[in-house]
């Protein structure tokens, strides 16, 4: 899963896709979880919540319960797991309707714990263009105030199989990776059938990857090969 990365520039947004406008609101270099960020729909490129938020939710910010039936912390929908985008009362709709999104990012960071604490691992395309994120995307209406906020997620699909990504995360924990598409792909990712979205869902090609600490002074060596 990913929480943490960096969104393409604007010049790059304007290079790429002719839907781009200079209206598009700016955005911090660095995301987190309900920043706001860059995202390319069919028709648009939009700057919008990375999150999303359930039809019809009272709040941007969804929360759950805690155990005593006070309202918790903040759910986390930046990431969607593949296996409930279709059921999942925050993603069906969008899946259902063809909402979806490609992401742009020049990196992104995954923890690896490999040696006992977490050192942030940096993901990079080796060819120096920017990643382009499978995601889905929705507008949520504010009916306090009127406004309309576009909001989006990154989906990722499981990583058990992946000789990078099965090292990422604590060792107990399910191993995931986001979808990075290839620009060929990109438009049957956008205006294809769900199947044929569907059948792009997959796990990334090693060669794609530059990778490495985030800090470069906690750099270690992985023991995958390159």
């Amino acid at each position: 899963m990913c929480n943490i990365y960096e969104p393409a520039t604007e010049e790059y947004l304007r290079a790429t896709w002719a839907e781009y406008e200079q209206s598009v609101k700016p955005y911090k270099p660095h995301l987190g979880p309900r920043d706001d960020g860059p995202f390319v729909t069919k028709d648009r490129v939009l700057v919008g919540q990375w999150g999303m938020i359930r039809p019809g939710a009272p709040d941007r910010v969804q929360r759950t319960p805690d155990k005593d039936g006070k309202i918790g912390a903040p759910m986390s929908t930046n990431n969607a797991r593949v296996e409930r985008i279709a059921t999942a009362p925050t993603y069906r709709t969008a899946w259902k309707n063809g909402d979806r999104c490609l992401i742009p990012a020049i990196t992104f960071d995954e923890p690896y714990w490999g040696t006992g604490k977490n050192i942030w691992w940096r993901f990079a395309r080796k060819d120096g263009d920017p990643w382009a994120i499978a995601g889905l995307w929705s507008e949520w209406k504010d009916y306090a105030t009127g406004e309309v906020v576009p909001n989006y997620t990154m989906i990722t699909m499981n990583a058990d199989a992946h000789p990078l990504f099965k090292l990422m995360h604590r060792p107990e924990k399910e191993k995931r990776t986001v979808v990075p598409l290839e620009r060929v792909d990109w438009d049957m990712w956008l205006n294809g059938s769900n199947d044929d979205a569907m059948s792009l869902i997959q796990l990334p090609s090693l060669h794609l990857f530059k990778h490495g600490a985030a800090d470069p002074a906690k750099q270690v060596a992985l023991p995958v090969a390159d």
